[in-house]
This record gives structure tokens, C-alpha cells and sequence, in this order.
């Protein structure tokens, strides 16, 4: 019988620690979600030490990340970042990449791309942008790039939108053998600052000059007035969907805000 219930208490302290552990897990590669404030944390990487996203406060940021360096994937995308680092610039966007490796690789991987790497027309490509070293993964964990069950870093290839209130917007993911498409990211960038500006919501393949989507109608009152306007900048298509005419000059004279 002391056999037993000796037996029987280390089955309840295996059976919690077992569930604690899980409970840790769950909370080491929980993802922060689109309207949460984005995990702070601290980093080497090859442009000094950062405070993220403190340094950055009243920029947006494009948080990605990859799973190692040295990958042909990977090197394809740093070089168009790094080749479009001016355009996301000029949007008032901070890029801060993460690869799971050291410092020391990050360098030599960069000045590989920098002296040796030619891809689509883009040579003497220089990553000037900080690439965070995360050999421990405490970032990646911290936002969920790290999907459960998971024993490589293989899905580490994450996007992450962070506005400048330090709010992230949106996040994409990325399988390992797909290449990111950075017209689309650009396209986001800039949907996100058009929404904000404009208080409008935007459709399907939006792009700048595009017909824009105004408030759904909240009264009854306001959706027969918009359904009888004869505003011709707005057009509806039925009460709850209703678009309106935004340039493609008043878009960008607001970009970057």
C-alpha cells in the first residue's frame, strides 16, 4: 500500500510537472496578435545594440525574419530589402531583420552578399539595415515565430507591421521554400498609412488611385442618404458598400505620416 501511494505520488508530480512544461511552451511561442503592442526587447546586431521597437517610436517598423544565414532563399530576400531599403525609407519605415545565428555569421554572411553574390541585376549589395542575432531564439520565441512542435528554426520567416504607437498591424508568414513577395509588402505598407490617413478602408488588389471604401453606414437614417446621393465621387453598391474616388496624388502627399 506505500508502494502505491508513493507510485501514485509521483505519477500527480510527473503528470505536473508534465503539464507545466506544457504550460511554459504555450506561453514561450504564444504570437502576439495584430492590435498588441509589440514584445520589447534588447539586441546585438550588426548595426550596434538595439531597444526594440523603443528606438524607433514615432517610425514604422517591418520587423522580418529568417532561419539561418547562408540560405539562397533568404539571400535573395535580404538583397531586394536591402536594394529597397531607400523606398521603405522614404515611408518613414525602420527594417530590422532577425536570422537565428551569431553575429560573427551575420557578418560574414553579409559581406558575402556585399563581394560576392549577383542576383537579378542587384551587385555590391550592402545590408545596412540592423540584422539581429538570435542564436538563442529569445526574439523569436518572444514573438511567436517559433511554431509549436516545431525542432528546427525552419519556420522562422515571419513579417511583422509595426505602426509608430508601437502597435502591430499586420503579420505574414512565410513558408521555407517561398520566397517573400516584396511588392506586396511595399503594397501593405502602404494600404495601412492610407487607411489611417484617410479613415477609409481598402479593397481587394487596392493600389494608389484606386477607388477607396468609406465607413459602412451606421444608421438607417445614413445609409438611404448615401444610397440617394448624387455625390459623384461616391459610389454605392448597395447601403453597407460604398466607395469613393481617392488620387493617386492625395495618397502619396500623405505618405510616410
Amino acid at each position: 500500500m506505500l508502494i502505491f501511494l508513493q507510485s501514485e505520488n509521483n505519477y500527480k508530480t510527473y503528470n505536473q510537472k508534465k503539464e507545466n512544461k506544457m504550460e511554459t511552451t504555450n506561453i514561450v511561442n504564444s504570437m502576439p496578435r495584430i492590435g498588441d503592442k509589440a514584445p520589447s526587447f534588447k539586441a546585438v546586431t550588426t548595426q550596434g545594440n538595439i531597444n526594440f521597437p523603443e528606438d524607433y517610436k514615432g517610425k514604422w517598423k517591418i520587423l522580418f525574419s529568417h532561419p539561418a544565414d547562408f540560405t539562397p532563399v533568404c539571400t535573395s530576400e535580404f538583397m531586394t530589402f536591402a536594394k529597397m531599403a531607400p523606398e521603405f525609407e522614404a515611408l518613414n519605415t525602420q527594417l530590422v531583420g532577425l536570422s537565428v545565428d551569431g553575429l560573427y555569421s551575420h557578418i560574414a554572411w553579409l559581406r558575402t552578399i556585399k563581394e560576392k553574390i549577383e542576383y537579378k541585376g542587384m551587385k555590391d549589395i550592402e545590408v545596412k539595415f540592423p540584422l539581429i542575432e538570435d542564436i538563442t531564439m529569445e526574439v523569436a520565441n518572444k514573438y511567436g515565430m517559433i511554431q509549436p512542435g516545431e525542432a528546427t528554426t525552419k519556420a522562422v520567416r515571419a513579417v511583422f507591421f509595426i505602426d509608430p504607437q508601437d502597435i502591430i498591424r499586420t503579420i505574414i508568414y512565410y513558408p521555407l521554400s517561398l520566397g517573400r513577395n516584396f511588392d506586396e509588402l511595399k503594397r501593405v505598407l502602404i494600404g495601412l498609412q492610407t487607411a489611417d490617413n484617410f479613415n477609409v478602408a481598402l479593397p481587394a488588389d487596392w493600389r494608389p488611385g484606386d477607388e477607396v471604401i468609406v465607413p459602412t453606414a451606421g444608421s438607417c437614417g445614413v445609409a438611404k442618404e448615401r444610397m440617394e446621393s448624387k455625390d459623384e465621387d461616391v459610389k454605392c453598391y448597395d447601403w453597407f458598400f460604398c466607395t469613393k474616388k481617392l488620387s493617386k496624388e492625395e495618397v502619396e502627399s500623405r505618405l510616410g505620416k
